[in-house]
C-alpha cells in the first residue's frame, strides 16, 4: 500500500493544475463532485477506443471483452463496501436513483395507508421527495428526527418516533450541508430491534471513510460514483439479498427479463432484475478503476489528512470576525459551511471565484436544513484528501478580502 503524501497524490489529478481566471485553481466543491485521477479518465477513453460494444448480448470479441470488464466491477464494489454477495450490488445512475428505486419497489410493496417512514431533519432533497411521493400515493406519513443547534440528531426522540407503524427508516450517513457524521450503526440497531429496515444514504460518507455494510447491518446502502473519484451518471445500491429477491422490478425492458411472451413475463434473477436496458457501460468500468485507486491509496492516511484539513480550516475561519459556522457537530467529515454577517453568500462565492477559489453557495439541496438554522443559504467549502493547507490559507485570505469589500461599513 502506498504511503500518503498529498503533493504526490495531487499529481494524479490533472485538473488540479488548471487555472481559473489566470489563478491557480483551489477546488473546495468536493461534496458536489470529486475530481478524477488520470487513470479513471484513461479508463473511459480506453473503453471507447478499444472495447466499445454492448454487453451480455453478443458472442463477438468486443462484446465479450466489454462484458468481462463490466462484470468485474460488481465484485470490486462488493469488496469495497464488504457486501456478502455480488448479487447485492445494483448499478444505478447515482444515490438519487437508488433511493427512488427502493421507494418505488420495496416501498410500494410494503408501505400502506397509515404506515410511517422515518427520515432525519438533515436529509438531502433526494432522501425527502421520493418518500413524500410514496406517502402521497399510499396515504402514509413521513416523520422526521429533529436535530439540535449544533446539527446533531436528537437520538433521545427515537424511542417515540420508532413505532409499530414505522415501516422504513431512511437516513443520511454524512450531511452534505453540515458535515455531521450520524451514528447510523446505532440507529440501525435500534430500528432492527423493532423489525424496521434501514436505508443509508452514503453519498458523502463513502468518500471519507471505509464502508462495511455488514458491520453497519444496513438493509440498503446507496452511493454515487462521481463523489468517489469516478464518473458521473453511475452509482450503486446495495441491498440485503432476501429483500432484493422479494422486491418487484423497478423498470421494464431488456436485461431484466428471463422470458417474455404477450401473455406473461418472467423476470431475471437479482441483481439484473433491477437493471433494465443497456447499462452505463463505460462509466461502470471507470468506476471500477476509481475503486482500484482507493484500494491502492493509504486510506487511513487520507482519512487522517482530511480530518487535519477540517480542523485547520475550522480554526482559521473561527478567527474571522462576523463569520458563523453552520454545523458544529462533534463528529464531522469534510464540510465547512458558514455565513458572513451582512454579506450575501452568493456575492462572497462569486468574489472567491474571481480569485480561483471554488466553493458552493446556496441551500445545497437541503432547504429544510437552512430553514432550521434560519439562513437563506451558506457558503460551503468541502474537502478531499488531495486538498492542502496552503489552499485553505488562500481561501481564508480571499474570504477576508471579500468581507472587506462586501460587508456594509459602519458610518462614522
Amino acid at each position: 500500500m502506498a504511503t500518503f503524501n498529498v503533493n504526490d497524490i495531487r499529481n494524479d489529478f490533472p485538473i488540479l493544475s488548471e487555472k481559473a481566471y489566470g489563478k491557480p485553481l483551489v477546488y473546495f466543491d468536493n461534496a458536489a463532485t470529486s475530481q478524477k485521477p488520470k487513470v479513471v479518465i484513461d479508463a473511459l477513453v480506453n473503453y471507447y477506443m478499444h472495447d466499445n460494444a454492448n454487453i451480455h448480448r453478443g458472442v463477438h470479441f468486443l462484446s465479450q471483452r466489454a462484458s468481462e470488464a463490466f462484470d468485474n466491477v460488481r465484485e470490486k464494489v462488493r469488496a469495497f463496501i464488504n457486501a456478502s454477495s455480488e448479487k447485492e450490488i445494483i448499478f444505478v445512475k447515482g444515490t438519487t436513483e437508488a433511493i427512488n428505486l427502493v421507494a418505488a419497489t420495496y416501498g410500494r410493496k410494503n408501505i400502506g395507508k397509515g404506515d410511517e417512514i422515518l427520515i432525519s431533519a438533515m436529509e438531502h432533497h433526494s432522501n425527502i421527495v421520493p418518500w413524500q411521493l410514496l406517502c402521497e400515493e399510499k396515504g402514509a406519513v413521513l416523520k422526521v428526527i429533529p436535530m439540535n443547534d449544533k446539527g446533531e440528531l436528537l437520538l433521545d426522540k427515537l424511542n417515540t418516533l420508532l413505532t409499530e407503524r414505522t415501516k422504513l427508516v431512511s437516513l443520511v450517513h454524512v450531511s452534505n450541508s453540515l458535515g455531521t457524521i450520524n451514528p447510523v450503526k446505532h440507529i440501525i440497531s435500534l430500528a432492527h430491534q423493532k423489525g424496521i429496515p434501514v436505508l443509508i444514504d452514503g453519498a458523502q460518507s463513502t468518500a471519507h471513510a471505509p464502508i462495511d455494510v455488514q458491520d453497519l447491518d444496513a438493509d440498503f446502502f446507496a452511493f454515487s460514483g462521481h463523489k468517489i473519484l469516478g464518473p458521473t451518471g453511475v452509482g450503486c445500491l446495495y441491498g440485503k439479498l432476501p429483500l432484493l429477491e422479494e422486491m418487484p422490478p423497478y423498470q421494464g425492458g431488456g436485461e431484466m427479463i428471463s422470458s417474455v411472451t404477450f401473455e406473461k413475463t418472467t423476470y431475471n434473477e437479482v441483481p439484473y432484475k433491477f437493471e433494465a436496458g443497456t447499462p452505463n457501460i463505460a462509466d461502470v468500468i471507470a468506476l471500477g478503476t476509481a475503486i482500484d485507486y482507493w484500494n491502492n491509496l493509504d486510506r487511513p492516511g487520507a482519512v487522517a489528512w482530511e480530518e487535519e484539513l477540517l480542523e485547520y480550516a475550522t480554526s482559521k475561519i473561527s478567527a474571522i470576525p462576523g463569520v458563523r459556522i453552520i454545523g458544529t457537530a462533534e463528529k464531522k467529515a469534510g464540510v465547512l459551511s458558514f455565513v458572513i454577517e451582512g454579506v450575501n453568500a452568493m456575492d462572497a462565492g462569486m468574489y472567491l471565484d474571481t480569485k480561483g477559489v471554488a466553493v458552493r453557495t446556496g441551500q445545497h439541496c437541503t432547504e429544510p436544513v437552512m430553514l432550521r438554522f434560519g439562513v437563506p443559504g451558506t457558503l460551503r467549502a468541502s474537502f478531499m484528501f488531495y486538498n492542502t493547507k496552503e489552499e485553505i490559507d488562500c481561501l481564508m485570505e480571499n474570504l477576508g478580502k471579500a468581507i472587506q469589500l462586501l460587508q456594509p461599513q459602519t458610518a462614522l
